[in-house]
């Protein structure tokens, strides 16, 4: 499977709640065998803008999802997907 899925985390966090969130992309990311990089916001301003830029949003937050410069989704549209057994469409895969 050939696709440029990125996920956007912060390894700057002090919130649980947000490296749990990473955590569960992450797992069942590699559970499904799918190719990802994960690009850390918090390591330079500009993977935070590039971020903002793919998401359309001057204030997202990460976690983030897309594939290319095409925005999947945040953790809860993510979560969502799993739930309902939608994870490709999701990817656009």
């Amino acid at each position: 499977m050939s696709a440029n899925i990125v996920v956007y985390v912060s390894t700057v966090s002090s919130s649980i709640e947000l490296k749990k969130k990473q955590q569960k992309i992450e797992a069942v990311l590699s559970g499904k065998k799918i190719a990802y990089t994960a690009i850390d916001v918090a390591a330079d301003r500009e993977n935070l803008e590039k971020m903002r830029q793919v998401v359309g949003d001057p204030t997202a937050l990460a976690p983030q999802i897309v594939n290319g410069d095409v925005y999947c989704g945040n953790f809860e549209a993510f979560d969502e997907a799993v739930e309902n057994e939608e994870i490709e469409q999701f990817l656009k895969l």
